[in-house]
């Protein structure tokens, strides 16, 4: 069961200077050499005891500071000096990182927080910093508690890379929780406003930020409420968007704060798409993470396009994957630390799965929303849905920013101007044709997009002709007339063809303006 009462969150305070010199040697490289590839592919399983075997056989520094703040094993307080040279256990101890059992050299010390190095590269560049959360299951062997805040996960990562990085003046981190967006945020933003429900999350981005050197403005609150009348050039938000329905909570589960909204089906998430974009400026964009409900009769589509309706802003959407009824309620039960063996997980999830069959929920959809408010008002929104399941090379921040730039492009280019363009491929495109033995010509034709959302195209015989031939030289135009000539066919047929076709893949840089 839960704890009744969660150790304090960890406090800035004068030792914050010297704990960042002593972490400097705590790097994700130092971890991984501590542990080798075996224990560390053990540790991403969820499987610690290969990691604290390596821990405890090494005398790294590095090894006494994962064994205590991402194990959550016992050290003593000679370890914790060798390791915190600077700060010592005494500084820990102050900054409410650690509990010490006493002040000789080999009495015990506890970790109170889970503290990692995170390392990863945005659309801005490389990023690095120390982030501490709660302890996890991993490290306690208990469930989460209610108002538990959670550290780095996929999800937060998936986000981070996403995001959009271009220089702005204001940034929202809407539910910042341990306040790794803000964090990404404040490189490329002149002032970041980081809201949250939960107060203690509040104090953990606070720590963050601090120990990061970075300045944030952090507001208690509920959604949108504590900036009501306030506008933003970015809006990010990886909102508590999990499904978990009242009958749930009824049977024994409690009401996470890190994930659950307590709403009913998706109308968290719902309410942000619909209530964001009065809190964006001309040309603002939101991006956020979600997960959306798929009924029987309905295509989630036209589910998520609606709450976008009546907005005005461009509306893109990619599901990334699909879940069923069964393995959506086993994921976040096991995700909250309730174990398959413990008294209450058939009861909570029966409860979830009686919910969903009476919803008529065939199952749920997790993908990244995109919201931007145009900048020249009374423009015709533009909405896309789709589905996108392979492999994404993050980061992909860039890429989101390059097709918002190729949607305003072509927006500004009608038929005639779009063929007076010339165009050369993206280099990280190929092509693949696929021939039976013997066959003169290919049956199949491929087009590869080796970066980004990595899509296949299979163009019809016209538009791989007018692809081939983009090298720069010819516009667009002078190639459908090459085209209808060699094939004998009406220039304008050719036209009706290959031109809405350019306009995608320009669209999702396949083939990129030749001055650009």
């Amino acid at each position: 069961m839960p704890r009744a009462t969660a150790p304090a969150p960890p406090r800035p305070g004068p030792p914050l200077a010297q704990l960042r010199e002593d972490l400097q040697g705590f790097t994700r490289e130092a971890v991984a050499d501590v542990l080798g590839d075996v224990a560390l592919g053990a540790l991403g399983r969820e499987q610690p005891m290969p990691a604290l075997r390596a821990a405890r056989a090494s005398t790294e520094p590095a090894a006494a500071l994962l064994r205590l703040f991402m194990l959550g094993d016992l050290v003593t307080r000679a370890e914790v000096d060798r390791a915190l040279p600077a700060t010592g256990t005494d500084g820990a101890a102050e900054l409410g990182l650690v509990a010490v059992a006493g002040a000789a050299g080999s009495d015990e010390v506890e970790a109170r927080v889970d503290l990692r190095p995170y390392e990863s590269a945005d659309a801005g560049g490389a990023a690095r910093w120390w982030l501490a959360s709660d302890l996890g299951e991993l490290a306690t062997g208990r469930e989460l508690d209610r108002d538990h805040v959670l550290g780095i996960g996929g999800a937060s990562l998936t986000l981070a890379q996403l995001t959009v990085r271009t220089d702005v003046a204001r940034v929202l981190d809407l539910g910042t929780g341990c306040g790794i967006q803000a964090l990404h945020a404040a490189r490329h933003s002149r002032e970041v406003v980081a809201t949250d429900v939960s107060r203690r999350a509040l104090d953990f981005a606070d720590f963050n930020a601090r120990l990061a050197g970075v300045e944030l403005d952090l507001r208690e609150g509920s959604l949108f409420e504590p900036v009501a009348d306030e506008r933003f050039d970015l809006v990010v938000s990886n909102p508590p968007f999990v499904i978990t329905p009242a009958a749930a909570y009824a049977a024994g589960l409690p009401v996470m704060s890190y994930r659950d909204a307590a709403r009913e089906g998706d109308g968290l998430v719902a309410d942000v798409v619909a209530s964001v974009g009065a809190h964006l400026r001309p040309g603002g964009t939101a991006q956020l993470l979600g997960n959306w409900e798929h009924h029987d009769g309905e295509d989630w589509r036209d589910r998520v396009a609606g709450w976008a309706a009546g907005s005005g802003l461009d509306c893109w959407v990619v599901q990334r994957e699909v879940q069923d009824p069964a393995e959506y309620a086993h994921t976040w039960l096991r995700d909250g630390g309730v174990r398959p063996d413990s008294s209450r997980f058939d009861d909570v999830f029966t409860a979830w799965l009686e919910d969903f069959e009476a919803r008529g929920v065939s199952g749920v959809g997790f993908g990244y929303v995109l919201l931007r408010r145009p900048r020249e008002e009374g423009r015709s929104p533009w909405v896309r849905l789709e589905e996108i399941t392979g492999p994404v090379r993050q980061p992909i921040g860039e890429h989101v920013a390059q097709v918002l730039a190729a949607r305003d492009w072509l927006a500004a280019r009608d038929n005639d101007a779009l063929a007076a363009e010339r165009f050369v491929v993206a280099p990280d495109v190929t092509e693949e044709r696929h021939l039976r033995p013997g066959d003169p010509h290919p049956r199949v034709l491929l087009l590869r997009q080796g970066g980004a959302f990595g899509r296949t195209l299979e163009p019809g015989t016209l538009v791989a002709g007018a692809v081939g031939a983009c090298d720069g030289d010819l516009t667009l135009g002078q190639l459908v007339a090459g085209l209808a000539a060699v094939l004998d066919q009406p220039a304008a047929a050719v036209a009706d063809e290959v031109l809405p076709a350019v306009r995608d893949l320009v669209l999702d840089g396949l083939l990129r303006p030749a001055d650009a």
